[in-house]
Parts: C-alpha cells; sequence; structure tokens
C-alpha cells in the first residue's frame, strides 16, 4: 500500500468536526509500535490526482488531520482515479458531479473551488458535523454508503437546532436534541433515517 506526507495531501472540504478529530488523535495516541501500525493502515485514505499530479483526499479527512495532530507524518492511500490531464475547473466539477467534494464552509455557505484550505489540517471547525457523527455513534441514525452524509445531518442539524458546543464535555444536551431530530420526522429521507426503528 503507497503513503504520503500528509502535507502533500490536499482537502476536497472546507470543514470538519473538531470533536471527531480530538477523539481519533486521542485513539492514535495511545497506540504504539503495531498495534498502531495496524489502526493506520485500516484507514488508507481514498484520493485523486488531480491537476498537476497533486493527491486530493476524497475521504478520511479527519484521520489525516487526527494523525497530523498525533505527530505521524504519512499516512496510506488508496487511488481512486487519476484525474490529472483535467484542468482544474474540470476537475473540480468532476469531483462535485461524483459526489468527492463538499465545497461549504463551517457556516453551511458554498464557497470558490479555489477558496478550499490547502492542507487537510487546515479546515475549519464545523461543531454541527462533530455533531452529526456523535449521532450516529449514539445511535440516532446507522451509517450509509451515500456519499458526504455526515454533512447533510449537519445541514439537518443547523436548520433545526442552535449551535452545539465546541468543547466535547459540553455536548450532552446538544447530543440527547441531535438525536432526537434524528429519530424525528423532520428527518425522513436523510440517509440512514432510523426513525423509531432500534439501531443495530
Amino acid at each position: 500500500m503507497k503513503e504520503i506526507a500528509i502535507d502533500r495531501l490536499r482537502p476536497t472540504q472546507a470543514s470538519h468536526g473538531r470533536i471527531e478529530v480530538e477523539k481519533k488523535t486521542r485513539d492514535f495516541a495511545r497506540l504504539s509500535g503495531r498495534e498502531l501500525q495496524m489502526a493506520i493502515a485500516e484507514k488508507p485514505i481514498p484520493v485523486v490526482l488531480g491537476p498537476g499530479g497533486d493527491a486530493f483526499a476524497i475521504d478520511h479527512h479527519h484521520v489525516a488531520a487526527a494523525l497530523w495532530a498525533a505527530g505521524i507524518r504519512k499516512a496510506p492511500v488508496v487511488l481512486v482515479a487519476d484525474l490529472s490531464s483535467l484542468d482544474e475547473s474540470q476537475f473540480w466539477l468532476t469531483l462535485e458531479n461524483r459526489s468527492w467534494t463538499w465545497p461549504y464552509d463551517a457556516q453551511g455557505r458554498r464557497i470558490a473551488f479555489g477558496a478550499m484550505p490547502r492542507h487537510v489540517y487546515e479546515l475549519e471547525d464545523d461543531p454541527y458535523r462533530s455533531l452529526a457523527g456523535l449521532v450516529r455513534e449514539a445511535g440516532g441514525c446507522e451509517k450509509t454508503t451515500v456519499p458526504l452524509e455526515e454533512f447533510r445531518w449537519a445541514d439537518l442539524f443547523r436548520a433545526t437546532m442552535a449551535a452545539p458546543p465546541a468543547i466535547e464535555a459540553d455536548f450532552d444536551a446538544a447530543l440527547q436534541r441531535g438525536v432526537d431530530i434524528a429519530r424525528s420526522k423532520l428527518a425522513i429521507g436523510m440517509p440512514g433515517f432510523l426513525g423509531d426503528k432500534p439501531s443495530v
């Protein structure tokens, strides 16, 4: 499996959930030796090659940022597509058509592709994105293969509740509200919607 320097990985989203990054960083920091190598190998970062041959991460931005925060400077990658023959405009439009990019800032506002951060560890913190991940872990919804599903949940929470705190220790009330919303009629049609069904 090929490895790449994390500071060479280009992001395809502008924001992430800092709480999720911090949790993953703690998980990596607790490991060493073979256990750490195995944990890193389990989550290869899917990339596409873009103009100039740059490697763009199309998923696992939280993993890459957590590895960087834990002092790990290389990550395994798996090549999904080589789009290096496209110009900048064609490249980003192709990513969007394939649901491989999320060009929205931490407030849910559309941004220009040229305004995307340069490094995976420079993404803005979106507390709603953290909430989306924590709600799924709490059984509010289930993981699916729908691309960018966590951002869709983050936008639902952004539209239906006050901003959650940026600190995990203060998250209990926001998490309960998020689970309630995820299990309500407001979330019908969302990827992984469970309604009143028990989570697996």
